[in-house]
């Protein structure tokens, strides 16, 4: 099997990460941005979460870790296995978490989409102009 695609692959990785060209850039400010985002909004809802969920008697939610360990669950694998909240607050909070979650896979598979369009067609071009 050959490496050659490895070897492009970690490439474009490095490429992405040094900002080497315009598209690489692109791509880097895209994924810096939605993942400050996500962090932020990640803090945020494990904030109103343990406030809504703290005096609820059956919740596993009973302090800052759980809340955060709940949204972060939540944000990463959306309809997760943990028990959900109790709350009415907490559920408007959950589904608001899930919605946002499938947004920003939306918003990443676009992205990268994006991405591999315009480096297939600058690549077309160099080897075009070669």
């Amino acid at each position: 099997m050959s490496s050659a695609p490895y070897r492009r692959a970690l490439g474009e990785l490095r490429a992405v990460l040094s900002a080497a060209t315009p598209t690489h850039r692109h791509l880097r400010d895209r994924l810096v941005v939605l993942w400050t985002v996500t962090l932020a909004v990640d803090l945020v809802c494990a904030g109103l979460m343990f406030l809504f969920e703290r005096h609820e008697s059956q919740t596993p939610i009973t302090d800052l870790g759980t809340a955060l360990f709940f949204s972060s669950t939540q944000l990463l694998t959306v309809s997760s296995q943990l028990q959900g909240p109790y709350s009415a607050p907490g559920r408007v909070l959950d589904v608001f978490m899930e919605f946002y979650a499938i947004t920003i896979v939306t918003a990443l598979a676009g992205t990268f989409g994006s991405f591999l369009h315009k480096r297939s067609n600058e690549r077309a071009l160099a080897q075009h102009e070669a």
